[in-house]
């Protein structure tokens, strides 16, 4: 059977279980589990002959011996008893559910779909770009919310593509979501680095990434995709399951690529003796930190300078109140732009995101040395967000719509930059600001615009009444997100 077949069954068999009630995210966690199975039972044979992580009696071949009620009976306990595992068995297993709801169904995908082939073999590109297909599936099911951990895959390709990561670099996603920066960053390197050692290649799989993901299910996901690139093993796994804000983990890194998760407020609902239900706004105490703040995003700006090296580089995603916002968010704008160099701002369009209400940027800054003179000298900015209308469905973003921002950035020799913006072409997205303009700024505020909006001029221009529609929907829930946090706050008080 053919790598396109096997991918075509796994899809074919998901779409059969959605009509027995199994959601994309229920199918490609079960998917999960019994792939890890049947890969260790393959790695216990030639020519591996690897010494099995799965306890006996709890193994591949335990479940594929077992029929009806018995084997339903069985692979409840498999879960049960593998999620008190550690190390791999406890990442990929831990809360593990049985989600079938006909032992047929089971005992079909187990025999007849990856019983028959031997996963370990398959090349990493077939395996891995189908369970990736599942994850984005899963995501664009907007009822589950799993979109909010799926960063769009042409956008994450730009960014690794500007930030130029190289063999031998260290590279930390601290909210790894299914792990679509490491993934990215992992192909670059392989693409760009033909004739790396064995040594090298060695490293790269074992000792160069590292992530953090608050969630379980998602952290499991993310573990079984990285496995299936080749990435990780089962001594050496890169992923964490625990709130990389708690804390400083004291690990550096050279580069950090990451789109924190979207909601700006942290905060734990307090009901109290007589019923009355209040907010308590979570802000973050650490010492590394420049300013104490419940706003999660601001939080993750300061963490991420924390992670890097000296001249380590960083591309982060944040929503727009990262630029503008005043109070902590000013203080560390003006920190930020002291001691690290704050080099490139991509503005990006509405209708990139699952998640809804969001307009988001892309930063990107290196980690500097300790400094009197600001390391920021000059900011240049990229507009990709005035006159540009995407959506997930009917035109979604796709990678050459940041070909030209990718040659503007120029990774290869960042101080020969050009701008596309002068007084004679007003229609150039890429121009630069001075540090001096910025930090004089009302709250040295980034959120910086000089393209006209053509929809304004006249109204020929405006766009589809889809795209137009979904933009305004986007503001709405911008707006309610706004309101949200004001009433909280009130609330609060």
């Amino acid at each position: 059977m053919s790598p396109a077949d096997i991918v075509q069954k796994l899809w074919n068999y998901c779409n059969v279980l959605r009509d027995d009630g199994m959601s994309y995210g229920d199918y490609v966690e079960q998917l999960t589990y019994l792939l890890f199975l049947k890969m260790a039972d393959e790695r216990t044979k030639p020519p591996y002959k690897q010494k099995s992580i799965v306890p006996q009696n709890y193994d591949w071949q335990s479940l594929v011996k077992e029929d009806g009620d018995e084997l339903f009976y069985h692979y409840r306990h498999v879960l049960e008893k593998l999620g008190k595992g550690k190390g791999l068995l406890g990442l990929i297993f831990m809360k593990s559910q049985n989600k079938f709801q006909d032992p047929v169904k089971l005992r079909r995908l187990i025999v007849d779909l990856i019983n028959t082939e031997n996963w370990s073999r398959m090349g990493a590109d077939v395996k891995g770009d189908a369970y990736e297909g599942l994850l984005e599936k899963n995501a664009q099911d907007t009822k589950t919310g799993a979109g909010q951990y799926f960063t769009p895959r042409p956008l994450i390709r730009a960014m690794v593509d500007a930030i130029n990561p190289k063999p031998g670099e260290t590279i930390c996603d601290p909210a790894c979501g299914t792990g679509g920066f490491i993934l990215a960053s992992h192909n670059y390197i392989i693409n760009h680095n033909k004739n790396m050692t064995k040594a090298v290649k060695k490293n790269l799989k074992e000792k160069t990434f590292k992530g953090w993901e608050l969630v379980q299910s998602t952290a499991r996901l993310c573990a079984m995709n990285l496995m299936l690139h080749g990435i990780g093993s089962d001594e050496n796994l890169p992923i964490m399951v625990s709130d990389s804000l708690a804390a400083d983990p004291g690990e550096r890194f050279n580069l950090i690529l990451t789109n924190p998760p979207f909601g700006k407020k942290s905060s734990t609902t307090i009901v109290g003796e007589n019923g009355k239900v209040t907010k308590e706004k979570d802000s973050v105490v650490r010492d590394d930190f420049w300013s104490t703040t419940s706003n999660k995003q601001l939080n993750f700006i300061q963490h991420v300078k924390t992670l890097l090296k000296q001249n380590g580089r960083a591309a982060v995603v944040v929503p727009d109140n990262v630029l503008f916002e005043g109070g902590a968010g000013e203080q560390i704008r003006r920190k930020l732009m002291h001691e690290c160099d704050v080099h490139t701002l991509l503005r990006l369009p509405t209708g990139l995101f699952y998640a809804q209400g969001v307009k988001a940027n892309v930063i990107f800054f290196d980690r500097k040395a300790a400094s009197e003179t600001p390391w920021t000298k000059k900011l240049w900015i990229y507009d990709l967000r005035t006159n540009k209308h995407f959506t997930l469905k009917t035109n979604p973003l796709k990678r050459e719509d940041l070909d030209e921002f990718v040659n503007c950035y120029n990774p290869k020799n960042r101080n020969k930059r050009t701008p596309t913006w002068t007084k004679q072409k007003q229609d150039g997205r890429w121009r630069a600001y001075k540090y001096e303009d910025l930090i004089n700024r009302d709250k040295a505020s980034l959120d910086i615009f000089w393209l006209k909006d053509e929809s304004l001029e006249a109204s020929e221009n405006l766009p589809d009444p889809g795209i137009l529609a979904r933009e305004i929907v986007e503001d709405l829930g911008a707006a309610l997100e706004l309101f949200r946090e004001i009433a909280e706050d009130l609330n609060g008080q």
